[in-house]
């Protein structure tokens, strides 16, 4: 079926018709033209219109909300030539496979960038918008981890867990998609224009939102029914129990799919949302990517290649004893250097070497972890 989205945007206006009804409407008739000069009875033989709403339809048609209507419609195709952005419609055969089949998809999506096939092996990263370091340091090697293996890592464009999980994948090379809870030309936070930017380049930036439309909190939960519904699984790196990662989670499981979570400390100072999914059995203990790949290989396409380990590059005595005396938390300077049994202006030689390595990253405060 061929639909302009325009159509799709105007019956929108229609008060009373959401996304399943608008559907239906599009389904039976066709277009927003066919839907103004259909019958009532002829509406009421769709599926979810009853009589009230089958007048509610007539009666948009006859008044000027039709032509203002219209006017909306025009105007957002028209910001969407203007940004370079595309309006899919659900029955386009781009449209995520994945978020198609879930209970209320989007009748619409502006996308900014391009979606790809290779999009269904999908998996979202989520979590916290105020990560620990050790929160922030899963969120990245896991995310490069799954971009390495070539799948597309998608998440909700947030700070903390959702922005570090994006930008660990570009810098492995990988696609990445941000689902936003506003429109297009609306960025939130701001901060992350840059990083929006560069995941439209090389995966997309998506919303069922208008163009125009501002990041009203009541946007984000539904936004994150899309973060889980285009993917085989939902993976939740770090979050309180009452955090929005756990609805992503909670929607993931009303649609079948799979859910991961990365154990948090047992003496951490604040609650643990992931080690509750662990607990009450709904999401399974993660600690590297090879846990997640176990699990979603069967549904994975032809296409995902492998994990594939990093070769390290050859290392002197004193870089290895340098990363030797490195740990899973960021060490101090001075710290490292006592360890290591070196001068600190030795030990950060060394640091530096090992960095432009790839094997060592360097944190604030002279603090240091491994890559």
């Amino acid at each position: 079926m061929t639909v302009a989205a325009r159509d799709i945007l105007i019956l929108s206006r229609i008060a009373g018709v959401g996304s399943a009804r608008l559907r239906g409407l599009i389904a039976r008739f066709g277009s927003a033209a066919a839907v103004a000069g259909a019958h009532r009875a002829s509406l009421c033989a769709v599926e979810g219109i009853e009589e009230k709403t089958a007048a509610a339809i007539c009666a948009f048609f006859r008044s000027p909300a039709a032509e203002e209507a219209a006017r909306f419609a025009d105007d957002q195709v028209r910001r969407a030539e203007r940004t370079g952005s595309a309006l899919l419609p659900f029955w386009d055969e781009e449209y995520p496979p994945l978020l198609r089949n879930i209970y209320d998809p989007p009748p619409v999506l502006f996308v900014r960038g391009k979606l790809e096939r290779a999009d269904a092996d999908a998996v979202a990263v989520v979590g916290t918008r105020r990560p620990s370091t050790y929160g922030l340091l899963m969120a990245e090697r896991l995310a490069a981890a799954l971009a390495s293996a070539g799948l597309t890592v998608t998440s909700g464009l947030a700070r903390g867990i959702d922005a570090a999980a994006h930008a660990a994948c570009l810098r492995a090379g990988g696609r990445t998609v941000a689902v936003i809870g506003s429109g297009l030309d609306v960025m939130y936070p701001a901060e992350h224009r840059a990083l929006a930017d560069s995941i439209a380049a090389r995966g997309a930036v998506l919303s069922e939102l208008p163009f125009g439309s501002s990041p009203d909190a009541a946007n984000f939960p539904r936004r994150n029914r899309i973060v889980s519904g285009m993917t085989l699984a939902t993976l939740v790196v770090e979050t309180a129990p009452a955090g929005g990662a756990m609805i992503t989670a909670a929607q993931a499981l009303e649609e079948g799919r799979e859910v991961f979570a990365v154990p948090s400390a047992v003496s951490g100072a604040r609650p643990s949302g992931t080690n509750r999914l662990i607990r009450e059995g709904k999401a399974k203990l993660t600690e590297c990517v090879e846990d997640i790949l176990a699990e979603i290989a069967p549904r994975l396409s032809a296409a995902a290649r492998p994990a594939r380990a990093r070769v390290p590059e050859t290392l002197t005595l004193f870089e290895q004893s340098v990363l030797d005396a490195l740990g899973e938390e960021p060490l101090h300077l001075d710290v490292l250097a006592a360890r290591a049994r070196l001068t600190p202006a030795d030990a950060l030689a060394r640091l530096l070497a090992l960095e432009f390595k790839g094997a060592v990253r360097q944190m604030p405060g002279k603090r240091f972890l491994r890559a």
